[in-house]
Parts: structure tokens; sequence; C-alpha cells
């Protein structure tokens, strides 16, 4: 069956850097583009960004363009979401998702001072 697992998220100060990995198995990683969609505390679901299955096509949401970079690795079935220049409104659950059916249980990032 198709798992989606999420790590890499933390705590960090404004200004910091974290770097978030989904495992994926249970179907042809590199067959799927691949999102990332956050959700904030008592808000709804947010798109982050999009990344193509070959992995040469990336679009990016217009409140994280220019700090944060999805990326993968069809090797190693894994995608990555390098967040830089971190902000307090930044803090959510980040979700991996295959397609509009298969999430991940999601890891907390939090950007406090």
């Amino acid at each position: 069956q198709v798992q989606l697992v999420e790590s890499g998220g933390g705590l960090v100060q404004p200004g910091g850097s974290l770097r978030l990995s989904c495992a994926a198995s249970g179907f042809t990683f590199s067959s799927y583009a691949m999102s990332w969609v956050r959700q904030a505390p008592g808000k709804g679901l947010e798109w982050v960004s999009d990344i193509n299955s070959g992995g040469g096509t990336t679009y990016y949401a217009g409140s994280v363009k220019g700090r944060f970079t999805i990326s993968r690795d069809n090797a190693k079935n894994t995608l990555y979401l390098q967040m830089n220049s971190l902000k307090p409104e930044d803090t959510a659950v980040y979700y991996c998702r295959q397609g509009g059916v298969y999430w991940g249980r999601g890891t907390q990032v939090t950007v406090s001072s």
C-alpha cells in the first residue's frame, strides 16, 4: 500500500532553516508528481509546492517562493523541502502528497524565538 512518511520538522528560530523529507513506498515514486501542503494552527490547508515526476519542473506558492526549494531523489524514493529564512507564519504541520489521494501524517514545523 502507498505510504508517505514525513520527517525533519522541529522548532527553529526566525531566519533559520529546516529540511523536510518524505519517504515514499508502495508505488512507483519516479512516475508521479509530488506536492507539499501545510496547515497552520486554526487554518485550512495551504498548498506549498509541486514537483514533476522527473524533478525538472517545480512550482511554489507566492508565500514561500524564493525561500523554499522542493526536490526529489527518485533513486531513494524521497521528496524534500528545503526551507530557508523561516518566518513565524511558516509554523504549520507539513504534509507530502501524491496526487489528490495519498497523504503522509505530517511533520510539525514551529518557527519561534
